[in-house]
């Protein structure tokens, strides 16, 4: 069920309407946990049984970690379960074909039959934001949660149950002990950014995709400045679609009185490498910070342990992203550029000397050319890319007019946003005359069709 959709929509004003009706009651909490699973159940009612597993075996594993002197084997337990289930579902065909050109290279006839197992959407997202939960018990950051459905109802929570944002138990767990504080504005702006995030996803990423898709499906078939331009066109399409889900998910839990956190700030206007990751998919970047790369050292040891722990967890992130080897050449170069130029980026010079807009033009130079691997179909087209780029002929692009001037008007935004006219941005009569604008073009500019948010298929 897609957020920008029909069905979605009778969907939210039945929940909506029960979940009011039922405030005063002790029964608010069981109709949220229905409503999630009727929300995730619409794709493929199977899906339904891995959730549910996977909470109660977290679950379990916390009440005994609770009971038990031996927390670290529970604690065991309840990561390599979630491994497993992302290992089996996401990688499975992914190992078993690297398995079998493997043996093949040794000369052994003998294949591997490939699993026909689907991956169910937003498990990437849940088993994190369940092991979390697991985590900081452990670490004694968070309390064991008694209620089974309370912690079903935080893993499953339908806004941001399949992209994110990635919530932590500590901070998402204690807003469900109670019907959360409705008011007035927690509506309003919850519908506003419900409208933000619309306009992100069908008017800008859906827009771009047409062009970024027409490309990059077949690129020796395009010059230079067409897959230069395809390359720029699909960094503001990830933005606008990964950030548009967050926004949407961020409205309807406004509506809902529930505060998620935010998930981007920005991050094209970022200044050096480190900062973008502060400023792009802030719940996993944090997440890896606080439960991989932390674990491993963090910055603690040598200058050659932090790197060796930098560049693990930016290629562990490559590889949540997806079960391709391009996923983890992105990693790579995100850590091979993290490393390189972290001691620069935390030089005075750089920080009071050089410009902020070339330095910002620089990191999304680096963010670009990693998006190269992370949108090509194959390794191979994405070294195509870079080649023809690099070396090709320079004609005439023919991008269309109408998705540049969206672009570069967002841009100007953000760059205005982080200006001295911020304060400007903020008031009501602006904020309003924008999201009328919004809601104008969304209803004379006809929709590019429904398609699913980029983010799912992780």
């Amino acid at each position: 069920m897609l957020f920008h959709t029909w069905p979605f929509l009778v969907f939210f004003i039945i929940f909506y309407a029960g979940f009011l009706a039922l405030q005063k009651t002790r029964f608010w909490l069981v109709w949220l946990l229905l409503a999630s699973y009727v929300f995730y159940g619409w794709w493929n009612p199977l899906y339904l049984i891995l959730i549910i597993y996977a909470t109660t075996v977290d679950f379990s594993a916390v009440v005994a970690m609770d009971r038990s002197g031996n927390k670290r084997r529970w604690l065991a337990l309840s990561i390599i379960n979630n491994l497993t289930l992302i290992g089996v579902f996401k990688y499975g065909k992914f190992i078993t074909a690297n398995l079998n050109e493997l043996l093949g290279t040794l000369g052994f006839a003998y294949q591997l039959p490939m699993p026909g197992v689907l991956l169910p959407v937003g498990i990437s997202f849940y088993t994190f934001q369940s092991m979390s939960y697991t985590i900081d018990f452990y670490r004694g950051n968070v309390a064991r949660q008694p209620s089974w459905i309370r912690f079903a109802a935080f893993v499953a929570l339908f806004p941001q149950l399949v992209a994110g944002p990635i919530e932590r138990a500590r901070q998402l767990l204690p807003k469900l002990n109670s019907f959360p504080t409705i008011r007035t504005e927690d509506v309003t702006d919850g519908m506003s950014l419900f409208i933000v995030g619309l306009f992100k996803k069908v008017a800008l990423a859906d827009y771009l995709g047409q062009y970024v898709t027409l490309i990059y499906t077949t690129p020796d078939a395009y010059d230079a400045p067409s897959l230069l331009l395809a390359t720029f066109a699909f960094a503001w399409q990830i933005y606008f679609d990964f950030s548009g889900y967050t926004d949407i998910a961020r409205g309807i839990g406004r509506m809902m009185g529930i505060r998620f956190m935010r998930n981007f700030d920005n991050p094209y206007l970022a200044t050096s490498i480190g900062n973008f990751w502060a400023r792009w998919h802030i719940s996993l970047s944090t997440w890896f910070r606080d439960y991989v790369y932390i674990p491993l050292g963090g910055n603690r040891g040598s200058t050659w342990r932090t790197y060796f722990n930098l560049f693990v967890t930016m290629v562990v992130s490559g590889l949540w992203h997806g079960a391709a080897w391009k996923y983890v050449i992105w990693g790579m170069i995100h850590a091979a550029a993290t490393m390189a130029t972290r001691h620069a980026e935390r030089s005075e010079w750089y920080r009071t000397r050089v410009p902020r807009f070339p330095k910002q033009v620089f990191v999304f130079g680096i963010v670009c050319l990693a998006w190269i691997f992370f949108r090509a179909e194959t390794v191979s087209d994405a070294w195509l890319i870079l080649h023809e780029i690099a070396m090709g002929t320079w004609h005439d692009p023919s991008f269309p007019l109408l998705a540049l001037g969206l672009v570069l008007s967002i841009w100007v935004y953000q760059f205005l946003y982080e200006s001295r006219l911020r304060s400007l941005l903020a008031l009501a009569p602006v904020r309003v005359t924008l999201v009328i604008a919004m809601i104008i073009y969304l209803l004379l500019i006809p929709g590019r069709g429904t398609e699913a948010f980029i983010y799912f298929q992780f």
